[in-house]
């Protein structure tokens, strides 16, 4: 499926009574190769059914990516490791998707929580020009689901440096359902697949 396509797959009732939906895979923060070597395969296994990727940023390595688009057609914020990043049309500073009438708003890291002299519409404003109903972000490797308001705030965590880690992480999965959007955390050991610590991390890696 082409990202248009995704962007455009039906999400109110069909001729059999079935509301389609659509199912995104959220990853961030995968440090490839400047601190990991590559990505787990739990990932792939976490996303085999999505219809869309979102990388948050910190990519580093335009494979990861190509690795990605293996599986769904993929879209990423640029991070702050990502300047050497060559010019790529998957990445932008950050992104705003329209699905199913919801505005959905991309972006490596956001001032959430909000100072109380800058409320967190104000930040929406400055990031992307207006509120959004969805943001998806990266940058502290902490897994987050919260509303603020009518919005809801997605961070995937890292696969590969959960809260700076050096260890099997997490991904997340947002699934659009008519006008509706709800979101989990995954947590990679849920996979039961093997687990070779010395094809990801380097040697010495957290010790």
């Amino acid at each position: 499926m082409s990202l248009s396509g995704a962007e455009s797959k039906v999400t109110s009732e069909t001729g059999d009574g079935k509301i389609e939906s659509i199912r995104i895979g959220l990853i961030a923060d995968t440090h490839i190769p400047a601190d990991v070597k590559t990505l787990p395969p739990h990932v792939k296994e976490a996303f085999k059914e999505v219809d869309l990727i979102l990388h948050a940023g910190d990519i580093y390595l335009p494979g990861v990516l190509d690795e990605l688009e293996t599986v769904a057609p993929v879209r990423a914020a640029r991070g702050n490791g990502d300047w050497g990043f060559p010019q790529d049309y998957r990445l932008k500073r950050n992104h705003i998707i329209s699905i199913a009438g919801l505005n959905l708003g991309l972006t490596h890291g956001i001032n959430y929580p909000a100072p109380s002299k800058y409320p967190f519409d104000k930040v929406m404003e400055t990031e992307f020009g207006k509120c959004m109903d969805i943001i998806v972000f990266g940058d502290t490797h902490v897994a987050m689901i919260e509303r603020y308001n009518s919005t809801l705030l997605v961070n995937p965590g890292s696969p590969t440096l959960p809260n700076g880690l050096f260890e099997l992480g997490t991904v997340g999965l947002l699934e659009i359902m008519g006008n509706r959007a709800t979101a989990r955390i995954i947590q990679l050991t849920e996979f039961l697949l093997p687990f070779h610590r010395e094809l990801i991390y380097y040697p010495g890696a957290g010790s």
